[in-house]
C-alpha cells in the first residue's frame, strides 16, 4: 500500500488483489465523514430524518414489498 499526500488530496494505491467488497465499505464511510464534516446537525434531528425518510420509502415500496411474499 502507498499513501500519497499532495496539495490538493491523498492518493491511496492498493494491490489489486485487495478484497473490493471490504474496500467499498471503507469507502463508503469515508464518503459519508466527507459530506458530514461540515455538519451542525444534532444526532437528535438525525434520528428524526432517520425515521422520516424510512416511513416515506416504506409507503412508496410497501405494495411491491408485499406482494411478493
Amino acid at each position: 500500500m502507498l499513501i500519497e499526500h499532495t496539495n490538493e488530496e491523498i492518493i491511496i494505491r492498493l494491490p489489486s488483489n485487495v478484497n473490493t467488497e471490504g474496500l467499498q465499505k471503507l469507502v463508503d464511510y469515508l464518503s459519508y465523514k466527507e459530506a458530514t464534516a461540515q455538519s451542525q446537525a444534532t444526532q437528535e434531528q438525525v434520528d428524526k430524518l432517520s425515521t422520516e425518510v424510512k416511513k416515506g420509502w416504506w409507503a412508496k415500496n410497501k405494495d411491491r414489498i408485499t406482494k411478493t411474499r
